[in-house]
C-alpha cells in the first residue's frame, strides 16, 4: 500500500516596523482558505498580547485535539459511546539562557471521558491505541503523557 501525502497550507500576517525589540507589536493573524482567522501573538512573558492565542498554546491544542479525534475513532469501533470529551493539557517549555531559544520539555493530556454505554474497563486501551495513532504525537520529539 503506497503512503498517502497530505499537504497543508497556512498564511502567518504580520505588519508592522521592528524598530526596536520592545517596540514592535507581536500580534499576527493565522489565515487558511475557508476558515476563520486566528488572531495570534507570542505568550506575554515574550512581550505579547494574552488575549491572542500563541504558538505554545496552538501547539497544545493541536496535540490535544489530534488525541481526541483518534479517540472518539477508536471509541465508536470499541462499541463505547461516548456523551462527553473534555481535556485539560498542559505543556511544559524551558527556555535555554545560552542560545535565547528554548524547547517543550513534555507534554501531559488529562482526558475525561464520560460514556453512555460501553465498557468503561476498555477505555485506557483505546487512549493508548489512539497516542499510537496520534499525526501530531508521532511528529514530536518529546514525551507526551496520557493521564486517565
Amino acid at each position: 500500500m503506497t503512503a498517502r501525502r497530505h499537504t497543508y497550507a497556512v498564511t502567518v500576517e504580520w505588519h508592522g516596523a521592528t524598530t526596536g525589540y520592545r517596540d514592535y507589536s507581536r500580534d499576527h493573524v493565522i489565515q487558511a482558505a475557508d476558515h476563520v482567522d486566528i488572531a495570534g501573538s507570542s505568550d506575554p512573558a515574550f512581550r505579547g498580547d494574552p488575549t491572542r492565542w500563541n504558538p505554545e498554546q496552538l501547539l497544545l491544542a493541536s496535540v490535544s485535539a489530534c488525541h481526541k479525534l483518534w479517540f472518539l475513532h477508536l471509541a465508536t469501533e470499541a462499541g463505547l459511546v461516548v456523551t462527553d470529551y473534555v481535556d485539560r493539557a498542559e505543556g511544559v517549555m524551558i527556555e535555554d539562557p545560552a542560545t535565547g531559544g528554548g524547547r517543550f520539555e513534555r507534554v501531559i493530556l488529562r482526558p475525561e471521558v464520560r460514556l453512555r454505554s460501553g465498557d468503561a474497563s476498555r477505555i485506557r486501551a483505546v487512549h493508548e491505541r489512539a497516542h499510537e495513532l496520534c499525526f501530531v504525537a508521532n511528529s514530536l520529539n518529546f514525551p507526551v503523557e496520557i493521564a486517565v
